[in-house]
């Protein structure tokens, strides 16, 4: 874990999406968090000692979905599916499929597995299965200010944890989308989904992927912040976003984050994710406080 002394900073910004809106300063208190996201091996190791099962290897109450088909009524979680062609992007089923079987350890369905990919992050993990982790490690989850003050590695106000160019010198710094989202992925940083931990440079405070590569978890509120209001999640599919406090706030953007689409690859980015919700893209990292 890297030490963070608290300070006043710019949170949010005025040059983006509305939820990040407006940009003001707030105050993050010192405390720990991890240097990257929490891994597949180390969530492996939480699973060994517990027998934790998450939200995706669950069968699903139907008490809580009474309108569901009761055919997806199974274990499973989204995936992403990479379409052969353009589509309606205002339509995010065209390339999320709720997959059954879908899990960590299946990040893309049954038939795939986590092998080789130990040091990338897990995915597939729900609000309560991030916070398990959590409480297990002896840690907690982040609150919004903790994770952008730490994300934005000491430059105040930049558009990204490196600075306000995005490729510096044409070289990548992040996991994020190059093509046309979401059927064309020519992979410039040599990666179609995750990517191993601490690929790409760390910021000021020496955290790794802070921009891009996975979603993570935070324990704000979505409808707590200045700004957040019901504005449509552009790549993270959600089944009840018309209550904001059914969500909590994800931040850092991930690979499937596209400039001409989804550009939320920087400290200030926000969206809200429903609680019970785990895909292919969002993981987790954990802080201590004190």
């Amino acid at each position: 874990m890297v030490r963070i002394v608290g300070g006043d900073f710019t949170m949010g910004s005025d040059l983006f999406y509305r939820e990040e809106r407006p940009a003001r300063r707030a105050t993050a208190p010192d405390f720990w968090i991890d240097a990257h996201p929490v891994t597949n091996a180390q969530f492996a190791a939480f699973v060994d000692a517990t027998g934790y099962r998450t939200t995706a290897e669950r069968q699903p109450d139907p008490a809580l979905y009474p309108h569901a088909d009761p055919a997806l009524l199974c274990p499973a979680s989204l995936v992403f599916t990479q379409p052969p062609g353009r589509v309606e992007r205002r339509d995010y089923r065209q390339w999320w499929s709720y997959v059954p079987g879908a899990s960590w350890r299946q990040p893309q369905g049954p038939g795939s597995d986590i092998d080789g990919l130990a040091d990338h992050p897990v995915v597939h993990v729900s609000f309560a299965d991030a916070s398990a982790y959590a409480a297990w490690a002896g840690k907690a989850l982040p609150t919004e200010i903790e994770w952008e003050y730490a994300a934005r590695g000491g430059l105040d106000g930049a558009v990204y944890p490196w600075g306000d160019e995005f490729a510096p010198g044409g070289r990548q710094m992040a996991n994020t989308w190059q093509g046309e989202f979401p059927w064309q992925n020519t992979a410039l940083d040599g990666y179609e989904r995750t990517s191993p931990v601490k690929s790409y440079p760390a910021n000021g405070y020496g955290l790794y992927d802070v921009a891009g590569n996975v979603w993570e978890w935070t324990v704000t509120r979505y409808g707590d912040a200045p700004g957040a209001g019901p504005a449509k999640s552009c790549c993270i599919p959600s089944s009840r976003l018309d209550d904001p406090n059914l969500r909590h706030v994800v931040k850092g953007g991930s690979h499937l984050c596209a400039p001409s689409y989804c550009l939320r690859y920087r400290p200030a980015a926000r969206q809200g994710q429903t609680l019970d919700t785990s895909t292919s893209h969002i993981g987790f990292r954990c802080v201590v406080r004190g």
